[in-house]
């Protein structure tokens, strides 16, 4: 066992007009430390495809966690889905990604674009074995994992981009490699990788994509913990019990919550030094305290990452107001959302007499739902989540 983890992130675009995407991700783990990704592209689009890309990706990632090989896999496909009565084709195109142990990647690929690997921020050329298996050619691979090797899957959307546009074959897959090899150096985590990835196939189409596009991006990356606390305990005689779990804890460290900053600066003997730069419309200023990574105010702050949170896990679009913003809801979600893997909430369950105003719409009930919407949502990303009540 090693200390690798994958990072993965994707996001789609309808074909121009259509309600549904005919493309459809299933992320399954099958243990901790093992991952199935199953991308695929129903025949089609709309409800059709739809239909189709994700009874297959479903069934896949089901019957691949529960053990069975791959030829038994496709062939249950095969036989459940219906066959197409124009085109005679059953089913979707698909590709598997299986992490294994984070040690190792197979991939199976049945007619999607070619999944390419970025190692060292280049074009990885790795072996593939050919398989037929019920009449249809799959092509399967093994790669043993490298810290910071970048996976690129895609349907046919994405290089299909630009046909009768800006290309007359549409975006090359050497093209898209070089692309991905120009902003992957910049160091971005797996979803904001996709989306820019999808964001320029979107203009490549120019805003009226002529098919369902998807990219999905795994990147091989070391585990990163955090550490956040969230209000102090419901017994102050467990201020320093608190205290002294936190900060014992390996990795970064954030407080949010003045009262809770205030403890914290006394537990450690250090002075709490707050700004007054509001980097931010409704954002409160941050404060520091030596030894702490960032100090922040409470509820409204962690409200906005809870915001930002929901956005990160569907469309990504508020990606540039967190990434590049100075204040506190923005520097909390770059840390949990691009750096952290492992997180741990330590939340305490005293309740707030500010916030017991029934004019404010603040009450200890929205704080105990944003720890758990905020966790749900990191665990969307692929984080490891422990939260532990004071």
């Amino acid at each position: 066992m090693n200390d690798l983890c994958a990072d993965i992130g994707y996001i789609s675009i309808n074909h121009f007009g259509e309600q549904l995407c005919g493309d459809h991700i299933d992320v399954v783990n099958d243990d901790e430390n093992s991952t199935i990704i199953v991308l695929a592209d129903g025949l089609g689009s709309g409800v059709k495809a739809s239909i189709l890309s994700t009874l297959t990706s479903k069934i896949i990632s089901t019957l691949m966690a529960a053990g069975l090989s791959i030829e038994e896999c496709v062939s249950t496909v095969a036989a459940t889905l219906p066959v197409c009565s124009v085109r005679g084709v059953a089913y979707s195109t698909f590709t598997i990604i299986h992490i294994v142990d984070n040690e190792y990647a197979e991939i199976i690929q049945y007619d999607n674009p070619q999944v390419f690997i970025l190692r060292n921020g280049k074009n990885f050329e790795y072996p593939r074995e050919e398989l037929n298996i019920d009449g249809k050619k799959l092509f399967k691979s093994r790669i043993r994992l490298k810290e910071g090797d970048l996976f690129v899957a895609m349907s046919d959307g994405c290089p299909h981009a630009g046909i009768g546009l800006s290309y007359n074959f549409g975006w090359q897959l050497k093209d898209i490699i070089e692309f991905m090899e120009t902003v992957e150096c910049a160091g971005y985590n797996a979803k904001t990788l996709a989306t820019i990835l999808i964001n320029e196939v979107d203009k490549l189409y120019g805003g009226e994509p002529g098919d369902d596009a998807t990219a999905c991006v795994v990147r091989i990356r070391k585990r990163n913990p955090m550490n956040i606390l969230f209000g102090p305990p419901s017994d102050r005689n467990d201020c320093n019990k608190m205290m002294a779990l936190f900060f014992a804890k390996g990795g970064k460290h954030i407080i949010c919550g003045g009262t809770t900053s205030s403890i914290a600066a006394k537990y450690l003997g250090k002075e709490l030094r707050p700004t007054l730069d509001f980097e931010a419309p409704g954002i409160p200023p941050i404060a520091e305290i030596d030894g702490v990574d960032l100090v922040t105010e409470g509820v409204i702050t962690v409200n906005r990452v809870r915001e930002y949170a929901m956005d990160f896990i569907s469309e990504n679009k508020e990606y540039e107001n967190w990434a590049f913003g100075r204040d506190g809801a923005s520097l909390i979600s770059k840390l949990l959302f691009e750096e952290a893997t492992d997180i741990n909430f330590y939340v305490g369950k005293a309740v707030n007499p500010a916030h017991q105003n029934p004019d404010l719409p603040i009450n200890f009930n929205i704080k105990m739902n944003l720890v758990k919407e905020i966790s749900e949502c990191l665990k969307k990303m692929g984080k490891r989540i422990k939260v532990s009540y004071f």
